[in-house]
């Protein structure tokens, strides 16, 4: 299911486009409806997979996992896997201000599936959500994840979190809290750098075009997603004009 080569996924391959599963699911809204705390956090849950092998993973599990297992047998996928963008627990659950949350230490009890994750975060991770080494496949930049025939390329994107990365999987770019499509994640918590978001937003994340959708990893906007392109143009976190400007702006 894994693969280290590098791979440019720049735009859909012709043929993988109509294989593939793609399901953008609003804490609060599409599940986990009676929990308060799904609702007030708008996190977005991902399900990626092939349609003709059946197989998916999930992005930032958390909250009712199992209603997120429910969800993809009812399409009729199986989960075989977890990708988390970061540690935090309204991503991959643990402890919220005194909230314990569902997430990924939950997800792989039910099913025997391995939490991607960028090796910088495996501290993090295992601290937040008592995930074990064993539950952990940990991974490089540029690393891809295969799921059938589709292949989700990880990018590393340090800055919210030291080992925060996103998914570019046929054109569409899962961002976690690196970008949303106004405003970027914080610095100010553990494990945040603003010299290291600056540069995953305008080095890490350059080789990514225009046409790609950006998928958030919150609902801090009307809309769910939109080109990137859009967002580069009308988001205020790329309006310095460089390094020394936006540390100025977002480094406080």
């Amino acid at each position: 299911m894994c693969s280290s080569d590098l791979m440019d996924r720049h735009v859909p391959t012709p043929g993988l486009e109509d294989r593939l599963y793609f399901r953008q699911l609003l804490a609060g809204r599409d599940f986990a409806r009676s929990d308060q705390i799904a609702a007030q956090m708008v996190n977005f849950v991902y399900l990626i997979g092939d349609r003709t092998t059946r197989e998916c993973v999930v992005v930032d599990p958390a909250y009712a996992v199992q209603e997120l297992v429910d969800l993809a047998t009812g399409d009729g996928m199986k989960i075989t896997g977890a990708l988390a963008t970061h540690y935090h627990p309204d991503h991959i659950g643990g402890d919220l201000f005194g909230h314990d949350l569902q997430g990924a230490k939950e997800l792989l009890g039910l099913l025997p599936v391995k939490l991607h994750i960028q090796k910088p975060e495996a501290l993090w991770v295992k601290r937040i959500t008592g995930c074990s080494d064993s539950d952990l496949a940990l991974h490089e930049s540029g690393d891809v994840v295969q799921v059938g025939a589709i292949p989700i390329q990880l990018i590393h994107t340090p800055g919210h979190t030291p080992g925060s990365q996103c998914f570019l999987v046929e054109n569409r770019l899962i961002a976690g809290d690196t970008l949303f499509l106004q405003g970027c994640g914080r610095t100010d918590l553990p494990g945040g750098d603003p010299r290291q978001l600056y540069l995953s937003l305008t080095q890490k994340l350059a080789k990514v075009p225009d046409s790609a959708t950006l998928f958030p990893g919150h609902l801090y906007d009307p809309r769910a997603s939109a080109p990137l392109g859009d967002t580069r143009r009308s988001n205020f976190v790329f309006k310095p004009k460089n390094e020394a400007e936006w540390l100025a702006m977002f480094a406080q």
